[in-house]
C-alpha cells in the first residue's frame, strides 16, 4: 500500500511540474531561416563547453582585433594592412598542444577565427593576396589548427566575419560597420566574396562541426556553408548566441554565450583584466544551470602560444573538471537555476541533480557544512555523494566521519558534506563543491514571474513584472533588485544588487515598483524576484536608462 501511495505521489509532483520549469523560456530564439538539424543541436547542447580562439595579425600590437581600423586615418589603415603582415610569424602556433589544454579544462569543441573583420584570412585562401600564407608564416595556419584539434578528438569549429573592411577600402568605401548602403554592383561583388571563402572553408578542410558568423550578410555565408555541409550547426546567424554576458533566466533550447577571460578578444598584454579561474568557473556553472553553452575565449601571443596567465586560468578549470565533469556534461537545466549560490544542473530524465556549491572559497579539507535545499525532494532511493570523493576516508583522518547524510524535513532536504580530498597542499579548496544526488523528484511546481519593460518618466523609473505562475504557494513576495550597468564587456564582473521593498502577491498579475532620484544618464539593469517560502526565484535581466532632464 506505501509503495502505491509512493508512486501516486511521484506522478502528482511529475504532472504538476510538466511544462511549468520556473525560469525557463520555450521559445527558440532561432533566427529566421534556420536550417541546423534538431539532432545537430542537441548534440552541441551535451558538449556543453568549447574554447574560442581569436588570433589576427594586429596581435602583434596587443590591440583590439580589427576593430581600431573603424574611425582610423588614412596613415594608420595602410600601415595596418601594408606593413603588419610583414612581421607576423605565429610560429610556436601548436594547434594540437592548445586542443589537449582545452581538453583537459573540460571543452568538448574549438572555434577558430578564420577570417575577422579586418579581411585577413588564416588560410591560403585564392580570393585575397591579404592571407597568412603571404606573412613569414608561410603555412596554411588552418589547415595546421584543423589536424590538431581532430587529433585531440575535439569538434572543429570555424568562425568567420562576412563583414571584410580590406574589401570596403580597396572599393574606396569608409571602413565603417552596421547598414552600410551599396549600388547592385559593389553588393554582388561582397556577397560573391562572402560565397567564395565559405566554399573554400567547407570544401577544403573536410568535415567541420560548428560555424559561428560574425557580421552582416551572414545569409551568403551560412546558405553556402549548409549547403556544403548539412550536418554543420551553425551558432550565431541561426541561434541565440549573448556577447560577454549570460541570459537571466534559463532557456530549453541550443544557446552559446562568447565570454572573454578579461576585455579583449585577442592578446592583450597590458591593461586587462583577467577574471579569476574560480569566477570563469562558476560562470560555466551558470551557463550549464541555464541550459547553456560557454564558448571561452583565448588571446594567443602572436608567436601562437597561450599567455601564461590564460593557461594558469585553464589549468584550474582542469583540476576542477577532472573531479566535477559529470555536472556540466550531457546536462539540462533543473526546475530552477539556483538557490542562493547553489546552482543545479540535472541529467536528461531529471532523476538525478547535481547540486554546484559555489562561493565558499576558504572551505577547509575536514569541515563538515550543512545546507537545505527547497526545489528537490529525496524518494525511498535517493543516493547522497560527493563528486571525487569516496565517503570513506580523509587523509591522516581515517576515524573522522566523512559520509554524506541527507534528511527530508518539512522545510526542504537538508544535505551534510565533508569537503574530505585533498587537492591542494594547504588543504583549501576556493572553487565550487558539488554534490551529486541520485533518485530524486522536484519537491514542487515553481512560480515563474517575468521582467517587463521599464517606464522612465523624469526621475522617476516604474520597474515592472508579471507574475506568470503562482506555484503551489498561498501567497509570495515579490519586487526588484537593480544595479547600475557596469558595461558590455565589465558585466560579468559585477555581482552586488540593490534590492526594492517588497510587496505581497496572492493571485497572478502585473506588478510594479517606482525609483526615484537615481543617477542621471547612466544606465541600469534590473531583475523581477519573488520570495517563495522555500526559495527566491529570478525573472530575467532588463536595462533602463534615466536621461538627463
Amino acid at each position: 500500500m506505501n509503495l502505491i501511495k509512493h508512486c501516486l505521489l511521484l506522478a502528482i509532483i511529475i504532472m504538476s511540474t510538466t511544462n511549468s520549469f520556473a525560469q525557463i523560456e520555450e521559445s527558440d530564439h532561432l533566427h529566421a531561416g534556420n536550417k541546423n538539424k534538431p539532432e545537430r543541436q542537441e548534440w552541441l547542447r551535451d558538449k556543453g563547453f568549447g574554447m574560442f580562439i581569436h588570433l589576427g595579425f594586429d596581435s602583434q600590437l596587443g590591440i583590439v582585433i580589427s576593430h581600431s581600423l573603424v574611425g582610423a586615418s588614412e596613415d594608420y589603415v595602410n600601415q595596418f594592412y601594408n606593413e603588419l603582415p610583414k612581421t607576423f610569424d605565429p610560429y610556436k602556433f601548436d594547434a594540437y598542444k592548445i586542443a589537449t589544454l582545452a581538453k583537459l579544462a573540460g571543452m568538448k569543441y574549438i572555434v577558430f577565427t578564420t577570417k575577422h573583420h579586418s579581411g585577413f584570412c588564416m588560410w591560403d585562401t585564392k580570393t585575397t593576396d591579404l592571407k597568412i600564407t603571404n606573412t613569414p608564416y608561410r603555412k596554411d595556419l588552418l589547415k595546421e589548427y584543423v589536424a590538431g584539434v581532430r587529433k585531440a578528438g575535439l569538434a572543429v569549429g570555424f568562425y568567420y566575419s562576412p563583414e571584410d573592411f580590406k574589401f570596403l577600402h580597396d572599393h574606396h568605401i569608409t571602413i565603417q560597420r552596421g547598414g552600410i548602403k551599396l549600388d547592385a554592383k559593389t553588393e554582388k561583388a561582397y556577397n560573391d566574396l562572402v560565397r567564395r571563402q565559405t566554399h573554400e572553408l567547407f570544401s577544403n578542410y573536410g568535415k567541420i562541426d560548428v560555424l559561428f558568423i560574425d557580421g552582416e550578410r551572414e545569409e551568403a555565408c551560412r546558405e553556402e556553408a549548409w549547403k556544403l555541409q548539412p550536418d554543420l550547426v551553425i551558432t550565431r546567424g541561426a541561434v541565440n548566441t549573448p556577447e560577454q554576458t549570460l541570459p537571466g533566466v534559463a532557456n530549453n533550447t541550443l544557446w552559446e554565450s562568447c565570454i572573454t577571460m578579461g576585455t579583449q578578444w585577442q592578446y592583450k598584454p597590458t591593461n586587462d583584466d583577467l577574471k579569476s579561474a574560480g569566477r570563469l568557473i562558476e560562470i560555466l556553472v551558470e551557463t550549464r544551470a541555464k541550459g547553456g553553452n560557454l564558448l571561452l575565449d583565448v588571446g594567443p601571443h602572436p608567436d601562437g602560444n597561450i599567455p601564461d596567465p590564460q593557461e594558469s586560468r585553464l589549468r584550474e578549470m582542469a583540476a576542477w573538471h577532472f573531479i566535477n565533469h559529470e555536472a556540466i556534461e550531457k546536462v539540462r537545466p533543473w526546475i530552477i537555476t539556483h538557490e542562493k549560490n547553489i546552482w543545479f544542473t540535472a541529467s536528461k530524465d531529471r532523476k538525478t541533480v547535481y547540486v554546484v556549491i559555489t562561493g565558499i572559497p576558504d572551505w577547509k579539507r575536514g569541515d563538515r557544512k550543512e545546507f537545505v535545499l527547497g526545489s528537490v525532494k529525496a524518494t525511498p532511493e535517493t543516493k547522497i555523494s560527493v563528486l571525487g570523493q569516496n565517503d570513506l576516508v580523509s587523509e591522516y583522518e581515517n576515524s573522522k566521519d566523512v559520509h554524506s547524510r541527507f534528511s527530508q524535513q518539512e522545510d526542504g532536504l537538508h544535505i551534510s558534506i565533508v569537503r574530505a580530498q585533498r587537492i591542494y597542499n594547504n588543504n583549501k579548496w576556493p572553487d565550487p563543491i558539488t554534490v551529486k544526488l541520485e533518485n530524486v523528484v522536484p519537491a514542487l511546481g515553481p512560480p515563474v514571474v517575468e521582467t517587463l519593460e521599464a517606464a522612465v518618466s523624469g526621475n522617476t523609473v516604474t520597474l515592472k513584472g508579471y507574475l506568470a505562475k503562482k506555484g503551489d504557494a498561498e501567497k509570495l513576495m515579490a519586487g526588484f533588485e537593480y544595479r547600475p550597468f557596469a558595461g558590455f564587456v565589465e558585466n560579468l564582473y559585477s555581482k552586488e544588487w540593490s534590492r526594492t521593498p517588497l510587496v505581497t502577491l496572492t493571485k497572478e498579475g502585473p506588478f510594479s515598483m517606482e525609483l526615484k532620484d537615481l543617477k542621471k544618464n547612466e544606465s541600469y539593469e534590473f531583475r523581477a524576484v519573488l520570495i517563495h517560502p522555500r526559495m527566491t526565484i529570478y525573472g530575467d535581466v532588463k536595462q533602463f536608462k534615466q536621461a538627463l532632464p
